[in-house]
C-alpha cells in the first residue's frame, strides 16, 4: 500500500466557524466547483446527517468519517491532487498523523489542504500548524483568496477544448492562434525567430495542448499558450457588451489605478493614476504598484499583465478593490470572476485572415479593430467577493 512518509503541503488553511454553524456545505461547494473546472480535487466532507461526501467521485456514503478521511487523503497524495478538502479538523488531524504527514516551511510547492474547526477549538489548530497555516473566515471570498490568483493560468487552460489548431501566425510584435470557433491574440515579449521553426509541429497539437504552454516559464511559449486560450474563449459568436469595459469605472469616486496605458484612457476615466514600465510625465513606474494598488477603489489592468505574469501579484495587491482586465489578449471567460476580476474586456475577431496579414506586417493594437470588436463581460456580483451563497 502506498503510504508516503512525508506530505508536502502548500499554504494549509482552516475555516473558522461558530460551533452551531458548520461549514460543510461551503467546503463541499468550493471543492466541487474546482473539481468541475478540471482540477484534481480529493478529500472528504462529512455532513450533519453523518453522510460523507467523497469529493473525487462525488458519491455519498455512511462510512466512518475518520476512516473515510484517511482513505481519501491517502488517495489524494498518491494522485498528486491539486487540492484536498477534509471538512472536520479532528478527521484531518487523525488522517495526517496516520500518513506521517508534515507541514513544510515553504509555500512554493506541494499539495494544498483545507479543513474546518469551531472557533472555540482554535488552539488545537495552532498546536498542529503553528504559524504556517492560514486561518480563514467562513465565506467563499476567503477560500478563493487562499486558493490564490496564481492558479488562474491552470484554471484557464483546463477549460480549453481539445479542438484542432487551424493556424498560428507570428508577426514581429503579435501572435495569433486560430481554432475552429475563434481566434486569439498575445503580444510577443521578444522576437519569435526561435519559435518559427517549431510552427509546423505546434500546428499539429490541439488547442488544449497549446493552452497548457501557459504554464511555461519560457516567454514565447507563455504567449502561445495565452493566444490558444483566447482562441477558445473569444469565440467568433461571443455575445458580450460593446467596448473593452474600462468605462464601467468611469464614475468611480475613489482612486482608480491603471496598469498599462491604453488609447482613449482619458475619455473613460477621470484622473487615473497610470503605472507604466517606461513612465511619461505624470505617470508612475512599476514599483509604485506596491503603494498605489492597496486601498484603491478600482484598478484597470492591461492584458499584457497576463502574459508577463504580473497579474496574480496585481490581484493580491488590489484585493478587495474592483478590478477590470482589458486588452486584445484578455480571455473573455467568467472563470476569471472567481479571482476577484469584475470586468473582463477583450477582442472578438471576425476577420482572422485579414488580422493574420496585418499581424505579419507588424500591425499595432490600435489597428486590430479593423478585424474585430472589443467586447466585455461583467460579473454583477463578483464571485470572489460574495459570501457563502
Amino acid at each position: 500500500m502506498f503510504e508516503p512518509t512525508k506530505a508536502p503541503w502548500i499554504n494549509p488553511g482552516v475555516v473558522i466557524h461558530e460551533p452551531t454553524i458548520p461549514v460543510d456545505d461551503l467546503l463541499a461547494k468550493f471543492a466541487l466547483t474546482l473539481r468541475d473546472r478540471g482540477f484534481n480535487v480529493g478529500g472528504s466532507v462529512q455532513f450533519e446527517s453523518l453522510q460523507c461526501l467523497d469529493i473525487a467521485s462525488g458519491k455519498m456514503s455512511a462510512a466512518d468519517r475518520m476512516d473515510h478521511a484517511a482513505r481519501s487523503l491517502r488517495r489524494a497524495m498518491r494522485d498528486d491532487a491539486d487540492l484536498v478538502v477534509i471538512s472536520r479538523f479532528s478527521a484531518f488531524e487523525a488522517a495526517a498523523k496516520e500518513m506521517l504527514a508534515t507541514i513544510e516551511e515553504g509555500v512554493s510547492q506541494g499539495m494544498p489542504v483545507v479543513t474546518s474547526i469551531s472557533g472555540g477549538d482554535l488552539q488545537q489548530w495552532l498546536n498542529f500548524a503553528g504559524q504556517r497555516g492560514t486561518i480563514m473566515a467562513p465565506n467563499m471570498r476567503a477560500l478563493w483568496q487562499w486558493w490564490g490568483p496564481e492558479r488562474l493560468y491552470s484554471d484557464l487552460a483546463l477549460g480549453v477544448a481539445n479542438d484542432e489548431v487551424r493556424d498560428i501566425v507570428c508577426g514581429p510584435r503579435w501572435l495569433m492562434v486560430q481554432g475552429p470557433a475563434g481566434a486569439g491574440l498575445a503580444y510577443l515579449p521578444r522576437s519569435a525567430k526561435e519559435l518559427l521553426p517549431r510552427l509546423p509541429q505546434l500546428k499539429r497539437k490541439s488547442l488544449r495542448q497549446l493552452a497548457q504552454l501557459s504554464q511555461s516559464w519560457d516567454p514565447l511559449e507563455m504567449a502561445l499558450g495565452i493566444a490558444a486560450i483566447n482562441a477558445h474563449y473569444n469565440r467568433f459568436d461571443l455575445d458580450g457588451h460593446m467596448g473593452n469595459g474600462a468605462e464601467v469605472f468611469g464614475h468611480e469616486a475613489g482612486r482608480v489605478v491603471v496598469i498599462g496605458a491604453f488609447p482613449g484612457l482619458a475619455d473613460v476615466l477621470t484622473n487615473p493614476q497610470v503605472i507604466e514600465t517606461e513612465p511619461r510625465p505624470g505617470e508612475y513606474p512599476t514599483i509604485a504598484m506596491d503603494t498605489l494598488l492597496p486601498g484603491c477603489a478600482a484598478a484597470v489592468v492591461a492584458s499584457s499583465a497576463i502574459i508577463n505574469r504580473t497579474l496574480p501579484r496585481i490581484l493580491r495587491l488590489a484585493h478587495g478593490s474592483r478590478v477590470a482586465v482589458v486588452g486584445p489578449a484578455t480571455p473573455l471567460t467568467p472563470r476569471l470572476y472567481h479571482y476577484g476580476i469584475e470586468v473582463v474586456g477583450g477582442l472578438v475577431i471576425n476577420d482572422p485572415i485579414g488580422l493574420a496579414a496585418a499581424i505579419s506586417a507588424g500591425a499595432m493594437p490600435r489597428e486590430f479593430v479593423r478585424f474585430g470588436q472589443y467586447r466585455h463581460i461583467r460579473s454583477e456580483r463578483p464571485v470572489a467577493l460574495a459570501g457563502v451563497a
